[in-house]
């Protein structure tokens, strides 16, 4: 999914939300005297973040960072998050309506609690507390051989020319674990002049081959970001330890991997 196919789709599920109340209150009767706690679910003027739903929506999708864990294992689809614009126009009460996955949620919830204020809602004249309900829909970037995600299908065992691709019985993983994998690359990364002076951050999703030594190979950028950021990753990864080879019926293997490399200023 592009980031304007996204930033579209949470703009047109925005608008549904903001149309939904209209509808529902033609249904629903309303105290003359609401108490001053009341969180409302359908209003007549719907809160809105600040900035605009379009300009929400291009939050969500360039702050979101795809947890290392679930882009490992494959894990993608939609958190819809719920949560209480106060009469501050302040969020609150920020929760998973359905879980997904343990790292989805909890990326799910730091975009919404770092997000922008909001404006809050009107009802028979006055600002009232409202819930609000905001998907979050996390996809993996096309790329991947197979259709396979990253760290989940590898190209190994050979029988003449022909090369059979197999899921590992164990993946390959960094000398020291993930986490130090990507501690180490966000000591020696050296953040580009170019990107610096344009401000500009994000992520630059890498794939490479882990060779049956640990070793690194056919490293390439398959979503840029310029400015001096893919050149950047490509030698952060060209020059990154080793990694634990993946194992098929305990023979080490290739295994292609899709990892990002995160620039933020």
């Amino acid at each position: 999914m592009t980031p304007n196919f996204r930033r579209v789709t949470l703009a047109l599920a925005f608008s549904a939300l903001a149309l939904a109340p209209a509808f529902a209150q033609q249904k629903l009767k309303y105290p003359k005297q609401p108490a001053a706690s009341e969180i409302y679910d359908a209003v007549e003027k719907p809160a809105v973040p600040l900035g605009g739903l379009e300009a929400y929506a291009e939050y969500l999708a360039d702050k979101q960072q795809y947890p290392t864990a679930a882009l490992q294992a494959g894990t993608q689809g939609t958190v819809n998050v719920t949560f209480v614009v106060e009469k501050t126009g302040s969020i609150s009460n920020v929760a998973v309506a359905q879980p997904v996955s343990p790292e989805l949620d909890a990326e799910a919830i730091r975009l919404i609690k770092g997000g922008p204020r909001w404006t809050p809602a009107q009802h028979r004249g006055g600002v009232v507390r409202q819930r609000v309900s905001v998907p979050i829909t996390f996809q993996i970037p096309p790329g991947t051989e197979g259709g396979a995600t990253a760290g989940t299908a590898a190209a190994g065992a050979t029988a003449g020319s022909t090369t059979q691709v197999v899921t590992p019985d164990k993946p390959a993983r960094p000398v020291g674990g993930t986490d130090a994998f990507f501690e180490w690359i966000q000591q020696n990364q050296k953040y580009p002049a170019l990107a610096r002076q344009r401000k500009v951050e994000g992520r630059v999703m890498m794939e490479f081959v882990i060779q049956k030594d640990g070793s690194l190979s056919d490293i390439k950028p398959i979503k840029r970001m310029g400015s001096g950021l893919d050149e950047e990753a490509i030698r952060l990864i060209k020059a990154a330890p080793k990694w634990e080879p993946a194992t098929y019926k305990g023979q080490p293997m290739k295994q292609k991997m899709v990892l990002p490399v995160v620039f933020q200023l």
